[in-house]
């Protein structure tokens, strides 16, 4: 069965690879060095628990050198039998330590792309341009320039934070019920159903998001931060893992046979799965990349072959068996980024700043955060803390998951893009103020679990139905310069592989099936409905967290942090957050952790990721998954119902922190993912 919170999960996970022997890791060691020049480096993974222990730190001999150390992150080069599954593996990092600049992304090639970009004196806008064109490549089932994103950056020079909002929209045409029916004269489901049809495909942002960061804060010119991405796929790169596990099952391989480009993409010429390490070209995207670079984003969204190719694969019917979308050259031509208004609440001593609606990802986290604040978080620390984490304490996770309770009940009634649906009393406060957070907090007790799911807290007359939709998938950048510069980006194509629609080379988006799909059930509207031109809500969650001055105003920048995971995200986010200001636990150790946390859904289960080594998910005789496990007993007999699925988070983050009387950056990237930390990098 596939684990609940994976983005890519697929009917039938294949199984864990066994582990290597000593011959077959001097055989893979020869095989790796033809990978890593396929690949421009290394593409990364893990071990399927139980993990080994962490290698120790080690000091390479370059910045952004993918030389199997990365500062002491160790590389596991493309076909290592180690490597992950989608959701499940672990392989344990150690903390890596930065002198100016640093970048983490999901996989080794893209985080070299951006940190060569920083190593050259780029900007870390400049970074996420060069890394997300080659995550188009290297991870397509999870974004690319056929979807959307997030985009937070901080200004060292004017100390200011900024939001750009790349979310995709719905098209001028579409009506309300554009996902449920056919038609007002057809009131019968998408073929072959929504997310597969062309209806589920939004207007996409990512280009024109990152073309208006880069106007306000590129240092680099734009036609160059395409050359590593137009050279790999012109030169062609060794297929990832986790790209690999994404297009490997009978279920998925059957939707992609229905798009002939994408079959002759991902298959291989007799129908089966390209496999790990298959040396794949993509000449139809390097011709994309190469006309974006030399004429901006307008060659992708005016009236061209790009944007045709766009419109007609939306409107294509498959022969009668796919519902069209009605996206026009318009729907292009008009699409709009947006600079918006950073969520920034105060959390202690500390400025978090998260993404606004459209995305539900910095309310939401802001409430969790809010709320735990009116308990003593730090006197509820995790025990045995090692390098992964350790055990978060009972209580604490229980706080944690009763928070994202409530925050969850409110986030799925009120929040929706605000451009159609306002939020109550017209701002974010009226969700945010300390008084309103202390009242939901008053209604956690340490002694037992509510009785859920909770209810949306009572913010004025707002008659609105909860919207109820599973996200899915996403991949996130963290990048810091040398001038202080910082960028959280998370970026999207919404479900793995998207909507199983392919054009010149990428990936479309199924993002508006984050809308729900019926208006008003029960007839009651639902704020996050679909409406022409509307972006979907998200839980895309980057955050920039600040110290506070003693006058409590902005400080200088303390951490970025953010993740994949769909709805997920922002238990994800909230625990690394609480795991840092909290807890203590340095960037590795916090993104490491296990992954806990409540989101008042279908059976209202607290999560507490099962492929951490620090959980025992054995069953005893009479018992259920995990009652061996202290921390799962303990939530568990605090009443609450426990899922201890495997969790396919992709957490990183970068703190700022002062080593020997010098300011340093500590970055660490998720064990459960291909990603590593690359810059500057010294041994402490």
């Amino acid at each position: 069965m596939p684990y609940a919170a994976d983005p890519h999960a697929s009917p039938a996970e294949p199984q864990p690879l066994p582990r290597a022997t000593p011959a077959w890791r001097q055989r893979r060691g020869k095989l790796a060095l033809a990978a890593l020049a396929l690949t421009l480096g290394a593409c990364g993974g893990g071990d399927d628990p139980p993990p080994p222990p962490p290698p120790p730190p080690v000091t390479p001999t370059a910045g952004c050198e993918l030389d199997g150390s990365t500062g002491g992150q160790a590389v596991v080069l493309p076909g290592d039998p180690n490597a992950p599954e989608q959701a499940t593996g672990y392989a344990p990092k150690v903390t890596v330590y930065s002198k100016t600049y640093m970048a983490v992304t999901n996989n080794p090639v893209s985080t070299k792309a951006a940190c060569d970009v920083l190593k050259a004196g780029g900007t870390a806008i400049d970074a996420a341009v060069a890394a997300q064109m080659v995550l188009n490549l290297v991870e397509p089932q999870s974004s690319g320039i056929g979807g959307g994103a997030f985009i937070l950056h901080y200004d060292a020079g004017t100390r200011q934070l900024t939001a750009y909002d790349g979310r995709e929209t719905a098209p001028a045409a579409a009506d309300e019920n554009y996902l449920r029916w056919k038609s007002t004269a057809d009131p019968t489901a998408p073929l072959p159903n929504a997310q597969r049809s062309g209806r589920s495909i939004g207007t996409p942002g990512t280009l024109r998001v990152l073309e208006l960061a880069h106007r306000d804060y590129g240092k680099t010119a734009w036609k160059e931060l395409f050359a590593p991405a137009i050279k790999l796929a012109t030169d062609g790169f060794a297929i990832p893992p986790r790209m690999a596990a994404a297009i490997s099952d009978s279920a998925t391989v059957a939707n992609i046979k229905r798009d002939p480009e994408m079959a002759a993409y991902f298959l291989n010429p007799d129908g089966t799965p390209r496999a790990v390490n298959t040396v794949l070209r993509n000449p139809a995207l390097a011709a994309v990349f190469s006309a974006v670079a030399a004429d901006g984003a307008d060659a992708f969204y005016k009236n061209g072959p790009i944007a045709q190719a766009i419109v007609a694969k939306i409107q294509t019917t498959y022969d009668g068996n796919t519902t069209p979308g009605v996206t026009t050259l318009d729907d292009l031509a008009n699409y709009q980024a947006k600079k918006r208004t950073p969520v920034c609440t105060t959390y202690r001593q500390y400025e978090v700043c998260g993404m606004p609606p459209p995305s539900s990802g910095g309310i939401a986290v802001a409430q969790i955060l809010g709320i735990v604040e009116n308990f003593d978080m730090a006197a509820h620390k995790p025990t045995l803390v090692d390098q992964n984490g350790g055990r978060p304490s009972v209580l604490g996770a229980h706080l944690m998951g009763e928070a994202g309770h409530l925050a969850y009940a409110d986030r799925n009634k009120y929040v929706a893009d605000t451009d159609f649906i306002p939020l109550p009393g017209g701002t974010w406060d009226t969700m945010l103020n300390k008084p309103y957070l202390s009242q939901r907090a008053s209604l956690i007790s340490t002694t037992g679990s509510m009785v859920t799911p909770v209810a949306a807290g009572n913010l004025g007359d707002v008659p609105l139905a909860p919207s109820m939709v599973e996200e899915r998938g996403t991949t996130h950048l963290s990048l810091h310069d040398k001038y202080g510069n910082v960028v959280a980006m998370t970026t999207t194509i919404e479900a793995g592989l998207g909507s199983y629609h392919m054009t010149n080379g990428f990936l479309l988006n199924n993002e508006l099936t984050d809308f729900n799909a019926d208006p008003a059930p029960g007839g009651v509207l639902v704020a996050n409905r679909l409406q022409p031109g509307k972006r979907p809500r998200s839980s895309m969650a980057p955050t920039v967290v600040f110290k506070r001055n003693g006058d409590g105003s902005r400080g200088d920048f303390y951490m970025t942090t953010g993740s994949p995971g769909g709805a997920t995200i922002i238990q994800f986010v909230a625990k690394t957050l609480v795991a840092s200001l909290d807890w203590g636990l340095d960037a590795q150790q916090a993104v490491s952790m296990i992954d806990f946390g409540g989101s008042n859904g279908a059976g209202s289960a607290m999560i507490v990721g099962g492929e951490h080594p620090n959980v025992d998910t054995s069953t005893p005789a009479g018992g259920l998954p995990g009652d061996n496990d202290p921390l799962v007993r303990g939530l568990r007999n605090l009443g609450h119902t426990v899922n201890t699925a495997a969790q396919s988070s992709g957490l990183s983050a970068i703190i700022r922190t002062t080593i020997g009387g010098s300011a340093v950056l500590v970055g660490g990237a998720d064990p459960r993912r291909e990603g590593v930390v690359l810059g500057d990098t010294f041994k402490p």
